[in-house]
């Protein structure tokens, strides 16, 4: 779902470059307070702090 989302809004952009974009991290954190009871809000704060910076990178991996 996230990869076909990438690729109708982006053309061919990899998901991790996707994840790059602050809004992107801003919507993932919003789906994940309102459907993730476990949601990690101390971890998503640092990411989202990062997000949009040039060194910034987030794998499907490491959102999950």
């Amino acid at each position: 779902m996230i990869n076909d989302a990438a690729r109708v809004v982006h053309g061919d952009l990899v998901i991790s470059d996707w994840l790059r974009n602050r809004n992107t991290v801003e919507y993932l954190g919003i789906w994940e307070s309102v459907y993730n009871p476990n949601f990690n809000y101390g971890e998503f704060a640092i990411i989202k702090s990062q997000a949009g910076l040039n060194s910034y990178k987030l794998s499907v991996k490491e959102w999950i």
